[in-house]
């Protein structure tokens, strides 16, 4: 597996470059990445299937200049931002191993990271809900998936140094939440993880036996889906 740092200045460009890895490795065409970005700019993402009315609060994010997007995995809505560090592991799918299920893909990826942040941290990791890492029962990363017939993309954040204080602002009260989080606001469910942003690339390249870097995707190529796409009022307030 190979590695790519690769922000883009656009949400909807960033998108549109873990579906584009995604058909790749599905087609064949690349080999299996694991891309790190972050956005210099704040905006909300909601899963394939929220409704971002429900989600969202959509008269604070335009007040506060938050744009709200639409990603392709599910999951529930999140703040991305500064301070918010991001990952997209994308992999074959192979028959008969742990990737040829939903839950076992989860299982192998959320175990592997568990214990990836705890060797870092020093401090027991715990993997709660489903899809969330959590420092001390907090919760400090989310994530979700998208699979193609031959390849999957398992994408999600960690938050290193997000102002948490825009989480409560931007977002309503999730409609469907974990046990564990016992009816917390956004600012008391999550916290920043203690822990900088090069020493979790490499704790996470150590899982996945990174070797050596891979090309970006085309950039034309990512423009033209973000604009058909993720740029597009019709696929972001899409009914669920």
């Amino acid at each position: 597996m190979k590695t790519l740092e690769h922000s883009l200045p656009e949400p909807a460009h960033n998108m549109a470059c873990d579906e584009i890895m995604l058909d790749e490795v599905n087609g064949e065409r690349s080999g299996p990445v694991l891309r790190f970005w972050e956005s210099h700019t704040h905006f909300a993402v909601v899963g394939y299937g929220n409704s971002i009315q429900r989600e969202c609060d959509t008269e604070a994010c335009k007040r506060l200049g938050i744009p709200i997007l639409r990603r392709i995995s599910g999951g529930g809505a999140i703040l991305q931002g500064p301070g918010c560090l991001n990952y997209s592991l994308v992999m074959r799918i192979n028959p008969g191993d742990t990737t040829h299920s939903i839950g076992d893909t989860n299982c192998l990826i959320m175990t592997a990271h568990r214990k990836a942040l705890s060797r870092a941290l020093g401090e027991k990791v715990e993997v709660q809900g489903h899809t969330d890492l959590t420092l001390g029962g907090v919760k400090f990363s989310g994530n979700a998936q998208r699979r193609r017939r031959s390849a999957l993309l398992f994408h999600g954040t960690f938050l290193l140094g997000l102002d948490l204080s825009r989480l409560g602002q931007a977002l309503r009260f999730p409609s469907s939440v974990p046990a564990y989080r016992d009816g917390r606001s956004h600012e008391a469910f999550c916290r920043n993880l203690p822990l900088a942003d090069e020493p979790l690339k490499a704790a996470l390249g150590q899982v996945w036996q990174t070797d050596g870097q891979a090309e970006a995707p085309d950039t034309n190529a990512i423009g033209d889906l973000a604009r058909r796409k993720y740029g597009n009022p019709e696929w972001i307030y899409r009914r669920p």
